[in-house]
């Protein structure tokens, strides 16, 4: 059972979670982290392969690694950072895809960007999709290259909200997982886990959370469920919070699902490559073989074509549906018996999640401005924090990080720590 009295719980065990808890403690301030799963880390989760290799089943790079905390947190913790080129920075394999063509889809996706970015700018907020080139025989292709950063196809996409991610262009991998990082640096704090909350009550003196192991008092909350749990009404609060509603609905998690498959005679192929299944549609894969020279390959799904292969298998992980996927347009490429050297290894439909019911927060056209109005807290006593609450380091693990730290510190100014 959690403990019936704290000063301030955390509703959360992902990274802004853990980030705030910890700040927390640091301070000397009575918290306890309420996590709904059995394990900390949220959407960060990595786990362990027949073979003993790592897999991080959701968030996997350190993105802005040279400013990210958990890069630090990470060297604390005498876990091993690699810092080889990621697979996007490296030209992709050539097979359906000639170097000359490569050439023209980074200068077509580079036009792309900059209409983003201008029409930032001056326009009012609409969809990316509405500067994509209609003469552009790249445009499936880079539909799909946003659905890997985003998890929204580019119709769903705020551009002002996109213009406004900030990345410094370093990206590293921790050889142990992303998941185990976080795990790891909340290891030590006060948690009750496989204890989802339902209800807040902020009307009261104390405030009131409730459980499926029972209700807790606080002084405070910092609330760092997902947008999309927020936007379902897994999570009520009374009084009523519309404003909050209203702002996580715009932002809802996209997909970016990932299949991990072991490849015999892997040797074949450089560590970190990346080959596209199509280049002429928008519903394709993303495969990164070898990942960390290790004998696999890593499968990305995003958008509108993870959505649909989420939803077209009974499996609870589904599996088999994004395997089955994968095996053809690989085997298109490489030919029928490359079919045979695969294996699935390991994936999470993060669609499917209850806790979670997607990846990261993209903005939809118009709520450009939702992250703000998330992200402000109740009558100083109700705290909220998680990627969709940053301004600008949204969709990332270091996002919910400094959001966790900033609500934190909020909490120890009211308390006059």
């Amino acid at each position: 059972m959690p403990s019936r009295d704290v000063d301030v719980v955390v509703v959360g065990g992902g990274a802004a979670g853990v980030a705030a808890a910890k700040r927390l403690q640091q301070a000397s301030i009575p918290c306890l982290l309420v996590e709904a799963r059995p394990r900390l880390g949220g959407r960060a989760w990595t786990v362990t392969d027949n073979a003993g290799f790592a897999l991080d089943l959701g968030c996997g790079w350190l993105h802005s690694a040279d400013r990210n905390p958990w890069a630090g947190v990470a060297a604390a913790s005498n876990l091993t950072i690699d810092k080889s080129l990621p697979p996007w920075a490296k030209p992709s394999l050539e097979l359906g895809f000639p170097r000359a063509d490569q050439a023209e889809f980074q200068r077509a996706m580079g036009a792309f960007f900059g209409r983003l970015e201008a029409a930032a700018q001056s326009e009012p907020d609409v969809a990316a999709a509405n500067f994509l080139d209609p003469a552009c025989r790249w445009n499936g292709l880079i539909n799909s290259v946003g659905t890997y950063i985003s998890g929204m196809d580019l119709d769903r996409l705020s551009v002002k909200d996109f213009d406004r991610y900030e990345d410094s262009g370093v990206n590293w991998r921790v050889r142990e997982g992303y998941g185990t990082l976080i795990a790891g640096y909340g290891a030590d704090l006060p948690a009750t886990l496989d204890c989802a909350v339902t209800a807040i009550d902020h009307g009261g003196k104390r405030l009131r959370v409730e459980t499926r192991q029972g209700a807790i008092a606080a002084d405070q909350v910092i609330v760092t469920v997902p947008s999309a749990v927020i936007a379902a009404g897994r999570l009520a609060f009374t009084p009523a919070l519309p404003a909050k509603i209203d702002a996580a609905r715009g932002l809802p998690l996209g997909l970016a699902d990932k299949l991990f498959m072991t490849l015999d005679h892997a040797e074949e192929f450089d560590a970190d490559v990346r080959l596209f299944g199509r280049t002429d549609k928008k519903g394709t894969g993303a495969y990164q073989f070898r990942p960390l020279g290790r004998p696999l390959i890593e499968a990305y799904f995003g958008g509108g074509l993870a959505a649909d292969l989420e939803a077209g298998d009974v499996e609870e992980n589904c599996q088999a549906a994004f395997f089955d996927f994968a095996v053809a347009e690989l085997t298109g490429l490489l030919g029928s018996d490359f079919g045979r050297r695969l294996k699935p290894n390991g994936m999470h439909a993060w669609g499917r999640d209850p806790f979670a019911l997607g990846s990261y927060s993209s903005a939809l056209p118009g709520f450009a401005d939702a992250r703000a109005t998330l992200s402000e807290p109740v009558d100083d006593r109700l705290f909220f924090a998680g990627e969709a609450c940053s301004a600008h380091d949204f969709s990332t693990a270091h996002g919910g990080f400094l959001t966790g730290v900033a609500a934190a510190e909020r909490v120890i100014g009211v308390r006059g720590v």
